[in-house]
């Protein structure tokens, strides 16, 4: 380990230290109700790091009722009142951006630039934009029919109640904040349920939301495995709508056990997304994107372009590219000066990324680079080099199934008409990309693509205005802008007799 990374650790190690007591109920910090605790290891070195509390049903309960009652207070408040506060934690984030980084990218692996930029700084973002919102959430008034100047009909945009967010490991702190600022600032409650193989941003985001004078119980903390924390979360009558961002599989598990009291959803699942070149496009770009779209947190990302398809009168010229740039890719701790792609998050998820790797070369196609152990230093961490794979058919495993690792397959296509079946062909919808010169075409093919986000010449941007999630088995509802807001919010009609 060098001397840069171990002066990053000392940095967090009092957070590190509160790991253990990683239930927050009310405001105050306690270890599991049980006792028992998870270790969390830095996925580069296999070293653990910190043990955090594994929260049960019992400490979901605690929660769940510390949140019932904090509904009172946090709704006493008024609008503006509420935007101080979320416009304060977004000052807070900015504050200890470094440390919150650190923290991300020790936990998750990424490199620490990605972890400045995206993580903290889109999520301070997230959360001031929230805070415009919470002046802003209106009802109307209604042309209701009843004879003349008997009756008049409004709405009210209510809170929920309390809202249990379930949060995955490839983006705990920024997707916590797309889950937490609106919920706060729509007027619910909130019990935060973290991956328990990264909680420690979470940890320091609720201390932070304490620190910036939340009323206690408003925000609460939850560690702890899915089954057991997660899923005491979703069963419990005390919670009012489930927000999770997570697998398809794991989605469908939800929306059973969330039947019998049910619960409303947000669900951003799974995806294969299609980033589609066009012979008149910019190959440059293109080639950018593609890598940016795919390689990007070592390939843990739910909107990949997995599935890229290159127009075949340039494919060759592209993949030669893609192909050279991929190979410069420089691996290392996320710590560590001049890396650019970390591990993955777990040996399990290396060895599942493995399995697709064996999967690809077995049904036919060719890996051009990529998809080795690395030796030497990075030995004990759970790396992959990135992968690239050419003849590649549509009927494989690699196109068809949510590999979540930096595995690039490439696809040589005809024309239009025939790439937008092809890209259309999947179970799932999150997310597509497109890249030409013709901007007729850009419009008419984002209008086919079967995808909750479509990006033209440009890939994974995204904005707090802009709301994300996904078609078909990627999921449904909205995290972001105002579909986010008003998710989190029940509408009610009120009659009044003018008589």
């Amino acid at each position: 380990m060098t001397s840069a990374v171990s002066e990053a650790i000392d940095g967090v190690r009092d957070v590190l230290s509160r790991a253990g007591e990683s239930i927050i109920v009310a405001g105050k910090p306690a270890p599991a109700a049980d006792g028992r605790l998870i270790e969390t290891c830095d996925p580069a070195t296999g070293e653990v790091i910190a043990s955090i509390a594994a929260g049960s049903a019992t400490d979901v309960d605690r929660a769940v009722a510390a949140a019932t009652r904090a509904m009172g207070p946090w709704g006493d408040l008024s609008a503006a009142a509420r935007a101080r506060v979320l416009y304060d934690i977004a000052s807070l984030i900015e504050a200890h951006a470094e440390e919150l980084a650190t923290l991300e990218t020790l936990d998750n692996g990424k490199p620490l630039t990605e972890s400045m930029f995206l993580d903290v700084g889109i999520a301070a973002e997230v959360w001031r934009y929230y805070a415009g919102w919470c002046t802003k959430i209106g009802g109307q008034t209604l042309p209701v029919s009843p004879p003349v100047g008997t009756s008049f009909a409004y709405t009210r945009r209510e809170p929920l109640g309390v809202v249990g967010l379930i949060v995955p490991w490839n983006f705990p702190l920024l997707i916590a904040s797309w889950k937490m600022a609106p919920a706060l600032a729509a007027g619910n409650t909130v019990v935060l349920k973290p991956s328990e193989m990264t909680s420690l941003s979470a940890l320091r985001l609720v201390e932070l939301a304490n620190e910036a004078g939340i009323p206690p119980g408003v925000v609460n903390l939850v560690t702890g495995y899915g089954h057991e924390a997660g899923q005491a979360l979703i069963e419990h009558r005390g919670v009012a709508k489930i927000s999770f961002t997570g697998s398809t599989a794991t989605g469908q598990k939800i929306v059973t056990a969330s039947a019998a009291s049910l619960k409303k959803l947000t669900l951003e699942l799974g995806g294969k997304s299609a980033n589609i070149v066009f012979p008149d496009a910019d190959l440059q770009g293109a080639a950018q994107g593609a890598l940016t779209g795919i390689f990007l947190n070592q390939g843990q990302v739910c909107c990949a372009g997995s599935r890229l398809f290159v127009h075949r009168s340039v494919h060759d010229e592209l993949l030669g590219e893609l192909e050279s740039a991929a190979r410069e890719i420089q691996l290392g701790h996320g710590l560590a000066d001049g890396t650019e792609m970390g591990p993955l998050i777990s040996a399990a998820q290396r060895e599942r990324v493995e399995g697709y790797l064996r999967s690809g070369a077995e049904q036919g196609a060719t890996l051009v680079c990529g998809g080795q152990r690395p030796e030497g230093d990075l030995a004990s961490g759970n790396f992959l080099t990135p992968a690239i794979f050419s003849d590649v058919r549509d009927d494989m495993r690699i196109s068809r199934e949510e590999i979540f690792g930096p595995v690039l397959s490439v696809l040589p296509f005809d024309d239009e008409a025939e790439v937008v079946r092809r890209a259309n062909d999947s179970e799932f919808g999150l997310a597509a990309g497109l890249w030409t010169s013709d901007v007729t075409r850009a419009h008419r093919v984002a209008h086919q693509l079967q995808a909750g986000t479509v990006w033209i010449n440009q890939y994974n941007m995204l904005d707090p205005a802009a709301p994300f999630g996904g078609y078909k088995a990627s999921g449904y509802g909205r995290d972001l802008g105002e579909e986010s807001l008003l998710g989190f919010t029940q509408t009610k009609s009120v009659w009044v007799s003018l008589d």
